[in-house]
């Protein structure tokens, strides 16, 4: 895990108020003619959008340096290596651009275009994440929103990949990132400015920075502070410092800019602030002074990226949930990966995803699977889901050679609503199936079939205070680990005539966020780890899976530029396994559910994640 960072939380302090009365403001560049301005990364160099000249390199005078012909509104930056990224827009072409300068060289780059939207554009800005990856956002009329990937590190794709849609407020017209924060902030202009969450796994959720309900008021452009938003009103001529306290965001005393009738564009770096006029389309510089005091933001988690996802379940909506990975015996290249349709049955996929096997058997929740189970005369590898149409065990019988999956019969339950399953097996053999429903409620299950129709015994009940779902069996161990949604993980003993002590493994708090999902064991030679899927901040969580259940930190499974595959976020179940199935699986794989599935915007689907990732990216011993 990184180290947490520190961002400043400013406030503008003029004759010790929290803002003075007017910030002084004289002409900047009186010849320029330019729709948007942007300070260049790390120096004094500016850019300038032109609906008449282009784009222009400028010194901080407002001469020329370069120009990169056309027109052009809306501008946004990020640094790339010694260079700049620019994002803007063509007027003539009607598409967004991306375009590297070279501000020392004074050269413009090859432009990256976006391919022409089917909605006008207002405006756009930049957001690059902790992995390096560089996305821009499109505000468009009628609340219509997108998000492109278009680069990683100081490198532009060749092709812009789109990411997912946004639903924004129907009259936005500015946009501005806080990549630290993760933070999109739209302007809505006659309510006020809003908040999203700018990583593309994020749900798609907006919280207020600023409201109002006052036709005197107008919400407009705005620039984003370490630790705040300054928001410019142009009916009042006035900014304003919104700060985030908790999970609110609190205003602070307003500034008046004098002498400006329209002010629209704003732009700040450091201390320095450039407003432009639209009544005269002259723009303004002033100063402000900062005192800074030193605010935590949350870690950033450790990313690894998936090499392969599965083609998308058959059903839309919240369907997709639990894998389970079966080995060949022989060729562990030839293994597959199962998964859950809870809106329509079983799946089998190959190491790379493709769809192999489709078992419409009902609504399937979650899946679990052992070798060496004997089905009458014959040995088979039995998978066993939890069945919600007819609150039963479903069970597969799997060929050991071909992987071949069929129904093998069903242990009906007396749960009302069952939820989740897992298997255990100890060294004696015998093959056991924990199925839990929605109330608390777990019983356990002694499968077999002697005359080849599988038969279940109960064998014991116990029952957690609130919903279960998630759990893992450690056959060598012979523990049970369990996951109480709101509540955390447990370990107890998985034994029939044993007692269902509960002993804490983890709580939910500051590492494990709510809810509780998928739980699997990554178990070689060297060392065993519980993995669990913290669905609460689209994450997950790796321990040692043995007392006193040492966390070795989180991790997000982030998107693969070059694969053009999405990150996993929302996740359900899991799986892992440290078996060596040859390539890139050479230590394993680390299979999670995906809730949301973009780049495109598809039906749920399943990630495969090599576990020497998740090793390096947590630094495991």
């Amino acid at each position: 895990m990184r180290i947490s960072k520190l961002c400043l939380l400013v406030a503008l302090v003029i004759s010790g108020n929290a803002f003075a009365t007017e910030l002084p403001l004289t002409p900047w560049a009186p010849s320029l003619n330019a729709q948007a301005v942007a300070f260049l990364p790390g120096g004094t160099q500016r850019v300038a959008a032109s609906a008449r000249d282009g784009l222009l390199l400028l010194d901080d005078k407002g001469a020329e340096l370069a120009r990169f012909k056309g027109r052009f509104s809306s501008l946004d930056t990020r640094a790339a290596g010694t260079q700049s990224l620019i994002a803007s827009l063509d007027n003539d072409r009607q598409q967004a651009l991306l375009i590297g300068l070279d501000g020392v060289g004074k050269t413009w780059g090859a432009p990256l275009y976006l391919p022409t939207r089917d909605f006008a554009v207002n405006s756009l800005c930049l957001y690059r994440d902790s992995a390096a990856n560089l996305f821009v956002f499109l505000v468009g009329e009628e609340g219509k929103g997108e998000q492109w990937l278009v680069g990683n590190g100081s490198t532009l794709l060749a092709q812009a990949q789109r990411v997912r849609s946004l639903s924004l407020p129907p009259s936005a017209q500015y946009c501005q990132v806080d990549d630290a924060a993760e933070r999109l902030v739209v302007n809505e202009q006659n309510i006020g400015w809003w908040a999203y969450p700018a990583h593309p796994e994020a749900e798609v959720k907006r919280t207020p920075v600023a409201l109002f309900d006052d036709p005197a008021r107008e919400a407009g452009a705005m620039a984003l502070v370490p630790g705040g938003v300054l928001a410019l009103d142009p009916k009042t001529a006035q900014l304003q410092l919104f700060q985030q306290v908790g999970e609110r965001w609190v205003g602070q005393s307003s500034l008046a800019l004098p002498g400006l009738k329209e002010p629209e564009q704003l732009v700040i770096q450091g201390r320095q602030v450039l407003v432009r006029d639209d009544d005269s389309g002259q723009l303004y510089q002033g100063r402000l002074d900062w005192q800074a005091t030193p605010v935590p933001v949350a870690p950033i988690l450790a990313q690894v990226a998936a090499l392969r996802q599965t083609e998308p379940v058959g059903r839309q909506g919240d369907a997709a949930d639990d894998p389970a990975i079966w080995i060949h015996p022989d060729t562990p290249a030839k293994s597959r990966v199962l998964g859950t349709n809870k809106k329509q049955g079983l799946l089998a996929y190959d190491l790379d995803g493709k769809l192999l096997q489709e078992l419409a058997v009902g609504r399937l929740n979650n899946v679990d699977l052992r070798p060496g189970f004997k089905l009458g005369t014959h040995t088979v590898d039995l998978a066993v889901a939890s069945n919600r149409d007819r609150n039963s065990l479903s069970l597969f019988s799997i060929d050991r050679q071909s992987g071949e999956l069929r129904e093998a019969g069903e242990v009906p339950t007396p749960l009302k609503d069952i939820y989740g399953i897992c298997l255990y097996q100890p060294a004696s053999g015998e093959l056991y199936a924990f199925a839990n429903d929605k109330d608390g409620t777990f019983l356990q299950y002694r499968l077999s079939a002697p005359t080849g129709r599988v038969q279940g015994e109960l064998v014991r009940q116990f029952k957690v205070d609130s919903q279960p779902e998630g759990c893992v069996a450690d056959d060598q161990r012979q523990r049970l680990f369990i996951g109480e949604e709101d509540v955390g993980v447990w370990a107890m003993d998985a034994r029939a005539e044993q007692p269902a002590t509960l002993t804490s493994v983890i709580k939910v708090g500051a590492q494990l966020h709510a809810d509780v999902e998928g739980l699997a064991l990554y178990q070689s030679p060297a060392r065993d780890y519980l993995v669990v899927s913290s669905q609460g901040n689209d994450s997950y969580l790796v321990l040692d899976a043995e007392p006193p259940f040492a966390v070795r930190g989180a991790l997000r499974v982030g998107l693969n530029a070059a694969a053009g595959i999405d990150g996993a976020s929302e996740t359900d179940g899991l799986e892992v396994t440290a078996v060596n199935l040859g390539g890139p699986w050479s230590q394993g794989m680390l299979v999670v559910q995906d809730g949301r599935k973009r780049m495109p915007e598809q039906a749920q689907n399943f990630k495969f994640v090599p576990w020497a990732e998740v090793s390096r990216a947590l630094k495991l011993p």
